[in-house]
């Protein structure tokens, strides 16, 4: 059965975050979550941009891949590298790796590259971009780090940065085109894309 004008298409989150989830809720829309099983692993060789770029497709392709026999979705998929110097930089999942991340990028820019990608399974085409966020961090001492950790414990952000929350306090400059980029969803890329697909956001209200 095909979508009809009045009844917009399935929407789905293809993410474990929390934070994209608090994201996508702003835009007061019906959607699942569905968490992608994929190797998040870079590839030798592979750049910043490249790396998030293909996380974030494969992880809205896994999940529409998924789906029972005849079921279509609008499945959006995420992913945030950062780097420095070239170094790029993931998830700690450590206290000890959180604390050497931002021990190493005390008074540096940290390019933040949030991919998005919307795959819309009725067609088989995903739209994809590369939403940088440029940061700049507080030079900070040991203990204020520490302290910052031991309050937030963002295990699971990349670079450590839980800007949203205390992680603020780390930073001492932002320059984006989308000030929802640095938390992991960029929701100004992704109305344009559900737009694109047919899914005109102040029209579902």
């Amino acid at each position: 059965m095909s979508d009809s004008p009045k009844r917009p298409p399935r929407l789905i989150l293809a993410s474990s975050s929390p934070y994209r989830r608090e994201l996508l809720e702003r835009l007061r829309v019906p959607f699942e979550v569905i968490v992608p099983a994929i190797d998040e692993t870079p590839r030798a060789g592979e750049t910043p941009d490249a790396t998030a770029l293909r996380l974030a497709e494969a992880k809205a392709r896994a999940v529409a891949g998924a789906l029972p026999a005849g079921e279509t979705a609008l499945v959006i998929g995420s992913d945030q590298v950062a780097t420095y110097d070239g170094l790029q930089i993931g998830k700690p999942g450590t206290h000890a790796r959180a604390f050497a991340q931002l021990q190493a990028m005390r008074g540096r820019e940290v390019l933040f590259h949030s991919a998005l990608c919307l795959f819309d399974s009725r067609s088989d085409r995903a739209q994809t971009v590369d939403v940088i966020t440029r940061v700049r961090f507080r030079v900070l001492s040991d203990a204020a780090l520490e302290s910052y950790l031991l309050a937030e414990t963002p295990y699971d952000v990349a670079g450590s940065a839980k800007s949203e929350g205390l992680g603020i306090a780390l930073l001492e400059a932002i320059h984006s085109d989308d000030p929802t980029a640095l938390v992991g969803l960029p929701l100004i890329a992704l109305s344009g894309m559900l737009s694109t697909a047919g899914y005109p956001l102040l029209e579902a209200q």
